[in-house]
């Protein structure tokens, strides 16, 4: 018989997308309850912290197995744990920046990657001018060294700050070379193959949706 803390395969192809963005919002708040002394807790509370229902949160984690006990609630600690292993948080994982414009300059400036295992170990730029220079303590390259750069420094995700313009050619180019996971903070819609993973941050998107609570 598998125990509650037993581990049970996970097909990544019946887990809903919606659920797996969901996951890192459980570790944040788990983490968050973890600081504050917290050792064990409900799906009610975990719901009224993330305003989420306490189903809903009892259905995402059913995808991945068993947690916690009935009347008892989950261990903080090692619900996190767990998550974090599903979610890969377990392991560091190195990126490169592609466009170091004032944008690129400041993702690569950003303290938050690195505790949480992502590491920014390249920066690329399409303009020569630039090629050569320090940012970040790393010399920006030229996206001519991409291939080579990716196999020897096993990087996995790709992070897009270029114009809205260029976007989609430099996605294609982190296709071609092997990257399955691109973060693109352009203002676009882009193609990929369905193996390749993309996560938009688009600010204005989020403004616009927010005026729409604000007319008067």
């Amino acid at each position: 018989m598998r125990s509650d803390n037993s581990p049970e395969p996970i097909d990544a192809e019946i887990v809903p997308e919606v659920v797996v963005q969901r996951l890192p919002l459980y570790v944040r708040a788990l983490s968050q309850f973890a600081s504050a002394g917290v050792e064990v807790i409900s799906s009610e509370q975990l719901g009224a912290h993330l305003q989420m229902t306490p189903a809903q949160i009892r259905k995402d984690l059913s995808y991945f197995g068993r947690f916690g006990k009935q009347g008892r609630g989950y261990d903080v600690d090692n619900l996190a744990e767990r998550l974090r292993s599903i979610l890969g948080l377990d392991s560091q994982w190195n990126a490169a920046v592609i466009g170091i414009g004032r944008l690129g300059r400041a993702v690569v400036a950003y303290p938050g990657f690195e505790p949480e295992g992502f590491r920014i170990v390249a920066t690329f730029d399409a303009d020569e001018r630039l090629v050569g220079h320090e940012v970040g303590s790393m010399r920006v390259q030229s996206l001519n060294e991409l291939a080579s750069t990716v196999h020897e420094r096993n990087i996995k995700i790709g992070i897009v700050t270029v114009p809205a313009s260029h976007a989609q050619e430099v996605i294609n180019l982190l296709v071609r070379v092997g990257i399955k996971a691109i973060l693109n903070y352009a203002p676009i819609a882009p193609v990929v193959p369905p193996d390749v993973r993309v996560r938009g941050v688009d600010p204005v998107l989020s403004l616009q949706s927010m005026t729409f609570y604000l007319k008067t």
